[in-house]
């Protein structure tokens, strides 16, 4: 599957650029491949740099208040300090790297509503910089991450939507500076405690970290209130363990620490 896209990149008569992805469907940990191509324009340019980065809707918090932003979170160098004759085509190819920890997009099958993923391809010439716009790339879940999210759905959880937050979740190692969180709605057995579910992926490669926090469903004089839950799945074991059950402990346990059911 190759994906195409030929933009005038820098002024009336500079360069264009046409970034090409071989295949954007990936998983954490995976790479994405593909080449740019640099077109010269009506005149010579001293190409300074060609960059590649990863950008991430993200939701920021700001005192009382919250915002969306474009995070920038991964930068791959691919060319640079050269002259474009005018006219004249230059190609590099690209291995893109994905970090273990990038948000997934796709779950069950389908476009994860709620999260987007973009290469872009930031060209600078002479100065001036062109930042890009996005190829949006599929991000899927690791077999471990699919185990977990296939055994929400047979305790009947629903899933509601997902977003990504800047920030660092406490006691957990993270290398990017947001979140993903993935909201649930809970089936009855759960409802009369749990107003909402959200689930943390927190992935390395032979392993990753697993939050849970359950939204309680506050009473006629009571507020809601959030409990925790964490885990650790090592991948080489993730199909020796029923997560059905691991799942309704961990959630019951939870509730039951913070008077929930």
């Amino acid at each position: 599957m190759v994906f195409k896209k030929l933009r005038q990149a820098v002024g009336i008569g500079g360069p264009s650029i046409e970034t090409v992805l071989h295949n954007p469907n990936t998983t954490p940990g995976g790479v994405v491949t593909g080449e740019i191509t640099i077109i010269g324009g009506q005149y010579n340019s001293d190409i300074k740099a060609v960059n590649l980065a990863l950008r991430t809707r993200v939701e920021v918090e700001s005192g009382d208040n919250e915002y969306s932003s474009n995070l920038e979170y991964a930068k791959l160098p691919v060319a640079g300090g050269f002259t474009l004759q005018e006219g004249a085509r230059h190609s590099v190819p690209f291995q893109m790297p994905i970090p273990w920890e990038a948000p997934l997009t796709h779950m069950y099958g389908q476009p994860l509503r709620g999260t987007t993923v973009g290469v872009a391809t930031e060209l600078e010439v002479a100065g001036a910089l062109d930042p890009g716009d996005l190829d949006p790339i599929a991000v899927h879940p690791l077999p471990a991450q699919e185990r977990i999210l296939a055994a929400f759905s047979n305790l009947g959880f629903r899933f509601h939507g997902a977003d990504c937050e800047k920030g660092r979740i406490w006691g957990v190692h993270q290398e990017l500076p947001f979140y993903q969180e993935i909201e649930f709605y809970p089936p009855s057995q759960y409802a009369r405690g749990i107003k909402e579910l959200e689930v943390t992926f927190v992935a390395y490669p032979q392993s990753m970290e697993v939050i849970l926090e359950l939204d309680k469903r506050g009473g006629v004089f009571t507020e809601g209130r959030d409990a925790f839950s964490r885990f650790t799945v090592d991948y080489a074991s993730i199909e020796h363990t029923n997560w059905e059950q691991q799942l309704d402990g961990f959630l019951q346990d939870a509730g039951r620490r913070r008077g929930f059911f």
